[in-house]
């Protein structure tokens, strides 16, 4: 202003109106998908159940819109205390950012591989679209213990909903590296529609 440089930092997108029809077109798209896939999600439920003991559908908080925190829902594909043995896995830890990943891990059952291979393991997600707390596509969400080790930059990916998919997944998944990861996300970020 005058004489005086300043920048702003925005934390929602510009296309409100855009952004909002997105939103509204995803969970209407998202509650049809549940009723026509539901003798499915049944089926896949029925598997789970039969074949490890404990629940069939995993909660954990993640980071969602805003650093909002909520609830995702997937198919449970490990065992049931998956969460306790993860410290004593640290060490093999194959993701070269604050996220957990190993190739074989040794927590997942024999369905929940297929599940993950599939990405039918993320399909109760489209009862976070129909909650508002995710969208179809955008960044992924992550758990508090890695937000809080991102970078500044890192965080902008935070002003988006997250997504049941992204850029991120359709470029190799766990083949990409933590930073490349991150800037799909900016991309995506800048580039919605």
């Amino acid at each position: 202003i005058g004489t005086l440089p300043f920048f702003a930092l925005e934390t929602t997108p510009r296309r409100r109106l855009a952004y909002n029809l997105k939103t509204t077109i995803e969970a209407a798209f998202a509650l049809f998908a549940v009723v026509l896939l539901s003798p499915f999600l049944l089926l896949i439920a029925l598997m789970i159940k039969l074949t490890s003991k404990g629940p069939v559908i995993f909660k954990q908080l993640r980071v969602g819109l805003r650093g909002r925190k909520f609830y995702i829902y997937k198919f449970r594909t490990m065992v049931t205390n998956a969460e306790k043995l993860k410290a004593a896995l640290m060490e093999f830890n194959e993701s070269d950012g604050p996220a957990f990943k190993i190739k074989n891990d040794p927590r997942i059952t024999k369905i929940g591989g297929f599940l993950r291979k599939t990405g039918l393991d993320e399909v109760p997600q489209l009862f976070n679209v129909i909650r508002g707390d995710m969208s179809l596509v955008g960044p992924r969400p992550a758990i508090p213990s890695e937000v809080a080790q991102y970078q500044p930059w890192q965080r902008r990916r935070l002003r988006m909903r997250p997504g049941l998919t992204c850029l991120w997944a359709v470029n190799g998944r766990d083949a990409v590296d933590f930073e490349t990861w991150m800037k799909l996300d900016m991309q995506y970020i800048d580039n919605w529609s």
